[in-house]
């Protein structure tokens, strides 16, 4: 029953990683309109942000009744992922499409994958597994090939600098969503937003970063929208249950396949644009998104490896061996019945023991 029920939570925060990747991959469509009439980054982000917190901190403050030194006992946590995991990680990669192509951007946030991989071998001074390894070869070969780099110019430095500084805020993303520190996902998601909010109206206040905002309405699937419905898709969908879902399927696969199955926002966001824009995929596109689902598949299956068998405890010999029979004879001369008898029986510590190949 344990292990059916350990099953079941892995396939269901499977499934809340899936839809997080889904519902990321929307914002793509939506954010470019913004910023295609004259939003900064910045704007984008925070009003994103702020309309996210509106919905989650409600749920947020009735799932800490009562338990609110969670909050402060976890403060670090719930810092990193916001300011880390939120603001960088959006403003980041918002400030690299503006230079760089949408496809080398998301390639080099998604370099993210390797840092926690290497973050998880610092940890726990382990190698991954060759499954494990396998995974991530295959996904980032199937993310090439899903982005059809081929032929692309060189990216501008200051846009790859972005994008980097965007995978080094994915990666925390991962690694603190991954945490158990008994904090309901929807208080770290609603709170870590709240204080990504802060930090970038901070920000603006002193006017590091820009805050540009238009009224001119958007674009989106051929048709001209007002410019809130682009902000309501980002904040609804593609913020508040975006990460609520991320962090359940994070803690539920831990941040290493989690972060493999997060590549999958890729493939998503190739269909999205197909339904929304009219933009068939390639061939090549199609083949890199099979590729990248057969590597998040090894992950996960690299990261659940076996279970191995227990040796079997050595069996109890008899301190006290039985007397050896003697015949009824002169008791000067004892003469031994058995002069050789059987030897004790003794189990192979190692005959049920096999390990799993690392």
């Amino acid at each position: 029953m344990t292990r059916l029920r350990q099953a079941t939570g892995s396939n269901l925060a499977l499934v809340a990683a899936l839809l997080s990747a889904f519902t990321f991959a929307t914002s793509g469509p939506a954010a470019r309109s913004l910023l295609e009439v004259g939003w900064s980054p910045g704007a984008v982000v925070l009003l994103r942000l702020l309309i996210a917190c509106l919905i989650l901190l409600p749920a947020a403050v009735v799932t800490l009744h009562g338990r609110w030194h969670l909050l402060s006992d976890h403060a670090w946590s719930v810092v990193a992922y916001g300011v880390l995991g939120v603001a960088l990680c959006q403003v980041c990669y918002f400030q690299a499409v503006r230079t760089v192509a949408v496809g080398v951007a998301l390639l080099l946030e998604y370099l993210a994958i390797v840092l926690v991989v290497v973050v998880s071998i610092l940890r726990t001074r382990r190698l991954p597994s060759r499954l494990t390894t396998l995974g991530m070869v295959l996904s980032v070969i199937g993310l090439v090939l899903v982005l059809d780099l081929l032929g692309v110019a060189r990216p501008a430095t200051g846009g790859v600098l972005w994008a980097l500084f965007a995978a080094l805020g994915l990666a925390g993303y991962f690694l603190v969503a991954s945490e158990e520190t008994g904090l309901p996902p929807v208080a770290l998601a609603g709170f870590g937003m709240l204080l990504g909010a802060v930090a970038l109206g901070l920000l603006g206040a002193l006017g590091v970063l820009s805050m540009d905002v238009s009224s001119r309405p958007v674009h989106l699937a051929g048709h001209e929208l007002p410019w809130w419905v682009s902000i309501v898709d980002l904040a609804v969908m593609a913020t508040a249950a975006a990460y609520f879902l991320g962090i359940v399927g994070a803690r539920g696969l831990g941040a290493t396949v989690a972060s493999f199955v997060g590549l999958t926002e890729v493939v998503f966001a190739v269909l999205v644009a197909w339904v929304l824009l009219g933009q068939l995929p390639r061939p090549v596109q199609l083949i890199g998104g099979v590729i990248v689902l057969a590597g998040v598949v090894a992950v996960r299956l690299g990261a659940h490896p076996v279970a191995e068998v227990a040796p079997e405890p050595l069996p109890k010999c008899d301190a006290d061996p039985e007397p050896v029979p003697v015949c009824d004879a002169d008791p000067e001369l004892v003469p031994v019945c058995d002069a050789d008898p059987e030897p004790l029986p003794v189990s192979d510590p190692l005959a049920a023991y096999h390990p799993t190949a690392s």
